[in-house]
């Protein structure tokens, strides 16, 4: 449980980092008054997206790649 929020907040600073970004080099993209909530939403989009690539890689990770013919057990 402790890892979900570490990463939680980690996908909130790098959204938070995002929308600096943009309002520091394209101003007229977003105005300074809204850098607090494009933030949030940059953070939450960065969750889902780390989120879903937590999810590929388990779903990938644990799919058989050629299943034995011999079965689970089988030492040769």
């Amino acid at each position: 449980m402790m890892r979900e929020w570490i990463i939680f907040a980690l996908c909130l600073g790098v959204g938070g980092h995002i929308a600096v970004g943009v309002v520091m080099h394209a101003p007229g993209l977003w105005p300074w008054s809204t850098t607090g909530f494009y933030g949030l939403l940059s953070g939450l989009a960065v969750y889902a997206l780390v989120q879903a690539g937590r999810g590929g890689w388990k779903l990938f990770r644990h799919a058989p790649k050629f299943p034995s013919k011999n079965g689970p057990n089988a030492s040769w």
